[in-house]
């Protein structure tokens, strides 16, 4: 009697098998990067390099993690794509050979890679697609769904990015109706105090800062990146100081009060100098949510309570 009954589920089993509709098998597609080079492709990239940080992250953010094959000295975020061999890149050479041992299918470059490692990378007969800068989030968003199609992570994309755009609705909506708002300075690079480095307007920290409700004192600058000397900050006089390069340099609020010269800007004397992970607005991957809340509470906290 057990023996029938056990045939005969096993046979049931097969039936439902049988009856079950088979998977779709993958369907050809294409894709444009930022250079308007077209890359075709009869299934989603399984063997993928990596040479810019936030594509790392995107990659792994959309669940593909496990299909990265190398990445570049400098992407160190998720942990897990520290276990990812390292070709090299970042501020030095490509390990050409270990990048084709790899036999990847695509390599993912960003707008910053150097152009002669892009061609010695494509002279060797391999595909690199340039993926573009977002200038703000909505671009940021559209990557994140492009390199799903590429990777064949789709369905879990659009879930990624529904709950990122969520959070982004969260924080325009605290936001809405705003009347003040301070003047800032980023700083991206204060080696030199009388000169720093900081963001001009388009880029994703102007952006950023704009979103938060705040207005960048260097959005006035030629330039995506430039320096802003000391008489000009004085002459701008920022409500908020805001250092990015803490992230990297270590810099901190009782650094820049030491500085010649700052100790008359408004922001100094009332204490309004804050350290940033600039990992959040520099690279433009899904971590930029969370550079906008942190953006946000920072220069409205009284908002965010």
């Amino acid at each position: 009697m057990r023996l029938k009954i056990f045939l005969a589920f096993s046979l049931l089993a097969l039936l439902v098998t049988a009856c079950a509709p088979a998977a779709p098998a993958p369907q050809p597609f294409s894709v444009t990067d930022m250079r308007g080079t077209a890359f075709d492709f009869s299934q989603p990239v399984q063997k993928i390099i990596s040479l810019a940080p936030a594509n790392t992250e995107i990659i792994f953010a959309i669940g593909a993690g496990k299909q990265v094959v190398g990445r570049d000295s400098l992407s160190d975020y998720p942990e897990e794509a520290k276990s990812v061999a390292d070709i090299g890149g970042g501020f030095g050479a490509l390990n050409t050979e270990l990048i084709v041992a790899a036999q990847p299918e695509l390599i993912v470059a960003g707008d910053l890679t150097p152009a002669e490692q892009i061609k010695t990378l494509e002279d060797l007969g391999l595909k690199v697609f340039v993926l573009r800068n977002p200038a703000n989030l909505t671009e940021m968003y559209e990557n994140l769904t492009l390199m799903a199609k590429i990777t064949g992570h789709e369905a879990e994309t659009a879930s990624l990015v529904a709950s990122l755009q969520a959070r982004e609705k969260a924080v325009n909506d605290k936001l809405a109706g705003l009347t003040e708002r301070p003047q800032v300075l980023y700083e991206l690079d204060g080696t030199d105090p009388n000169a720093p480095w900081v963001p001009g307007p388009g880029t994703f920290v102007d952006t950023i800062i704009k979103q938060a409700g705040g207005d960048s004192i260097s959005a006035s600058l030629d330039g995506a990146w430039a320096q802003m000397s000391i008489e000009a900050i004085i002459q701008k006089d920022p409500a908020i100081i805001i250092l990015g390069d803490y992230t990297w340099g270590g810099v901190t609020p009782e650094m820049v009060a030491q500085r010649t010269g700052w100790d008359a800007l408004s922001a100094v004397k009332n204490s309004q100098v804050y350290t940033f992970d600039d990992n959040l607005i520099s690279r433009p991957g899904p971590r930029m949510v969370d550079g906008l809340e942190a953006m946000a509470k920072l220069l409205h906290p009284e908002l965010f309570k």
